[in-house]
Parts: C-alpha cells; sequence; structure tokens
C-alpha cells in the first residue's frame, strides 16, 4: 500500500508547508495550519473530463499588434442592477464569485437569475438545499423557465458528467464550499478541495466558454471563506452586503477583470425575490415629519452612479473620561481630521464633546465629496439648529477650511435637482465654466466654512 501524502496548508491564504507551524510566513496568521492529504491520483487531476485531454501544440509568443481581437457580446442578464455591476452582462468563459453572509439573499438572486434567462439553458448545481427546496423557493417568486435544470450533487466529477450530456450555457455552483473533488483525500469545504474544485470549474470555464457563478460564503471576519488565492482564481468577485433583517441589499464588486470595480448595485427584498431599485436616492434618505439636528444631505458619488445619501450625526458632552469619536460607514480617521478643522478654523469646542456619525441606509462611503455635508451635520447637532431639508452639500474640505473642488459636479447638481431640493453648496471652484442655468436648483457656490456657515441654517 503506497504512503498517504500529507501536507499543511493555511487556512487564510493557502500557503502549503511540509511540517507545522505556529505562525504563517506568507499571512502571519497564528494557528491556521492544518494537516490535509494533498493528493489522490496523479493521472487525472486537475481534468475536468474523464477522458484524457489531448495532446495540444506548444504555445509560441506573438507580438502584442499581431493578436486578433474581437470585442464579444455580453450575455445580458435582465436584471438591470447586475449587469451594471458587471460592467454590462456576463463575459463567456468568466469565473464570477459572489459572496455574502447567512440569509443575505445570494441563492435567491441566482436562482432569480437562472429563472429570468428563458432563451438560455442554464444548470444551477445546488450542494445545499435539495431539488424540492428549491422548487418551493421558485413558486413563492412565482417565476418559472423551460430551460432552468437543477442538479442536487456535490461530487465535481459526477457535475461534469451532468455538464457534458446537458451542455448548458451558464452554471451555476451553491456553494463553492460544498463541492469536492474525488482527486483531493480531505474534507469539503478545506482549503485543497476549495482550490481543486475552483480550478477544475475554471478549467471548464475557460475551455468551454461557458460562463460560471460561484456562491461563496464568508468567514466572522467578512472575508470569503477558503484560501485567498481563489479570489485571485476567479475573474469577478461580487459582495452582497446589507442587514439581512432589513429589506435593502447592496451588492458591489471588488474585483472585476471586464469592468469598472466601483459600480454599486441596490435590491429590496420582497416575498417574491429580490427587486432592483432604480432611484437609490429615495431610500437612502430617512423621511422626516419634522426638522430633526444633525442631519443633513450629501450629493456622492460610487463609481459612476450620483447618490443623494443621509448624513445624520450626534454632538453631546462628554459625560465620562476621554470623549468617544464613534462612526459607522465613514472612516473614523477622516471623521477626526474634519474635527480638528472645525475647532481649529471654525472655532467649535469640540473637545469635551462625544460625536457619533452614520451614514444612514447602511453604507460605506469613502467619496470625499461628502465632507462638507458632514461638516454641516456636525455644526447642526452642536449648534442644536437644524439644517434647511430642501438643501444639501457637495465638496471636500481642506486642513485650512477651504472647500475644495470635486469631480462630477454636474451629475451631482442634477441628482440634487431631480430629488426636489431647491438649492445645492459646492465649491466655487467645481463650477467654473459650468452653465449652472441649464440646472433647475440654486447653486451656492463657496470657499471656506465661514460662508458655508451663513447658508447653512433656515
Amino acid at each position: 500500500m503506497a504512503k498517504i501524502k500529507t501536507s499543511f496548508f493555511c487556512q487564510n491564504c493557502g500557503a502549503q508547508s511540509p511540517k507545522w507551524q505556529g505562525k504563517c510566513p506568507s499571512c502571519g496568521e497564528w494557528n491556521t495550519y492544518v494537516e490535509e492529504v494533498i493528493q489522490k491520483e496523479e493521472n487525472s487531476r486537475g481534468s475536468w473530463k474523464q477522458s484524457a485531454p489531448a495532446v495540444k501544440k506548444a504555445s509560441q509568443p506573438k507580438r502584442l499588434k499581431e493578436i486578433h481581437f474581437e470585442e464579444q457580446a455580453r450575455l445580458a442578464t435582465g436584471d438591470a442592477e447586475l449587469d451594471r455591476v458587471l460592467g454590462g452582462g456576463i463575459v463567456a468563459g468568466s469565473l464570477i464569485l459572489i459572496g455574502g453572509e447567512p440569509g443575505i439573499g445570494k441563492s435567491t438572486l441566482m436562482l432569480q437569475i437562472a429563472l429570468m434567462l428563458n432563451q438560455v439553458k442554464v444548470l444551477y448545481v445546488s450542494g445545499e438545499e435539495s431539488e424540492n427546496q428549491i422548487k418551493m423557493r421558485a413558486e413563492r417568486m412565482n417565476r418559472f423557465s423551460d430551460n432552468c435544470y437543477v442538479l442536487a450533487e456535490t461530487n465535481t466529477q459526477q457535475i461534469f458528467q451532468q455538464v457534458e450530456q446537458l451542455q448548458p450555457e451558464l452554471l451555476v455552483i451553491d456553494s463553492i464550499q460544498t463541492l469536492h473533488s474525488q482527486y483531493v483525500e480531505s474534507a469539503a469545504g478545506s482549503v485543497s478541495q476549495v482550490r481543486e474544485c475552483t480550478a477544475e470549474l475554471m478549467k471548464f470555464a475557460k475551455e468551454t466558454g461557458t460562463p460560471v457563478f460561484l456562491i461563496g460564503h464568508i468567514t466572522k471576519d467578512g472575508a470569503i471563506a477558503g484560501p485567498k488565492i481563489l479570489e485571485h482564481m476567479v475573474d469577478t468577485v461580487l459582495q452582497f452586503e446589507g442587514d439581512r433583517h432589513l429589506s435593502y441589499r447592496i451588492l458591489r464588486t471588488s474585483k472585476n477583470r471586464f469592468g469598472s470595480t466601483n459600480e454599486l448595485g441596490i435590491y429590496e427584498m420582497h416575498t417574491e425575490g429580490l427587486k432592483g431599485v432604480n432611484n437609490p436616492s429615495e431610500i437612502l434618505m430617512t423621511q422626516r415629519e419634522e426638522l430633526l439636528n444633525g442631519v443633513a444631505i450629501g450629493a456622492m458619488l460610487e463609481g459612476n452612479r450620483p447618490l443623494l445619501i443621509e448624513i445624520q450625526s450626534l454632538v453631546s458632552p462628554a459625560t465620562y473620561g476621554t470623549p468617544q469619536r464613534s462612526s459607522t460607514g465613514h472612516d473614523a480617521k477622516r471623521l477626526n481630521m474634519l474635527l480638528a478643522v472645525l475647532e481649529k478654523r471654525g472655532g467649535m469646542r469640540l473637545g469635551q464633546q462625544d460625536v457619533f456619525l452614520n451614514i444612514a441606509g447602511g453604507l460605506r462611503v469613502d467619496d470625499p465629496g461628502l465632507d462638507l455635508a458632514v461638516c454641516a451635520s456636525l455644526i447642526s447637532s452642536y449648534e442644536d439648529s437644524p439644517v434647511d431639508p430642501k438643501s444639501c452639500f457637495a465638496g471636500e474640505v481642506g486642513l485650512g477650511g477651504e472647500i475644495r473642488a470635486i469631480n462630477r459636479i454636474e451629475s451631482r447638481i442634477a441628482e440634487a435637482a431631480k430629488m426636489g431640493f431647491e438649492k445645492i453648496i459646492v465649491s466655487r471652484y467645481a463650477v467654473k465654466g459650468v452653465d449652472l442655468s441649464k440646472f433647475p436648483i440654486k447653486v451656492m457656490a463657496v470657499t471656506k466654512l465661514e460662508e458655508m456657515y451663513k447658508h447653512l441654517f433656515i
């Protein structure tokens, strides 16, 4: 009997070592090495086909200008939000990984897409749910398709046998952590299994031109479970975010070889599935019957998409010891910088005040164009006076208290006008050369925080 070959793998980054180590030399994490059987067979390992691969001629280098390239048509899913995030649709032969918390709606979204593509043959492979459970979900969504096939299987070799017979045009795997290959002798979800199964699916996608969606679990830290190499192997990484106890979901991309990584998709969860939100500015601004202190509306850009979001802040005297500085959805270091500017340039005594900042809607923002809205919200809470509800803000604040120009100011102004605002405060340097008469909104151009203060309150 041949000796079983084993090795040690880091569960965080996938690094391999012949012996156990307490600290991974690659990623620096402690107690992440586990022992696994590295292979069972050598002859067919890594091939998605059962038969031996054909002999191929060795590749030869070519000049870049000699390479013939044709723009491939993307497959439109019919979901405007997903198509926007992917860069216009699904690219043939692409490998797309979508991750998110349990219950966030990953399986619902993928089944919904499979049922919407009526003219495309789709194979939905589930390793977590039975066929009856998937049928119940489809009936609840009230969607049906004659070209959607369901397979409850976790063995990759069995899956590829069915794929060869069915010849699907789109493959969905739910989830990659449940699959296991017979060429690796470790448990499903381990570093070796995830890497091997992903490699087989990637080879299948590239050789046949069939796009493949992989649903992935995440760890308690929010990262996709499995080795980090998983994210390097795939073409696109999508992150499904949001509070599963609330109705809104946010789909963003952290990696995309075929499009921008700055796009954002917003969904609303209903009983019959996920519905795309065409005008997210409406849901990101709370409808209030009375004026509140510490609330300001900022015009931001998420990729190429202008959004109006609500900034909420609370400034109150510190009761115990060191004042607290807490921000949800906003960079804490940038908040501290803006507080220092307000104290130094604006004369506000914030050194003994607790400051809490929240971005409504569960968004995480990093657009410097929200600095002006954040300052307006902080001043409103500190002065205990509400901001004019028909005003919004768009501008970056410098260390000298100056209001700096930001990009695509016309898109922000147009979005504010569309949402019914009567006034927007921006930097004077951002509107140079811009014809403001074409906007049905009053544009207040300022250069310093002192000028903004005059237009701030009712």
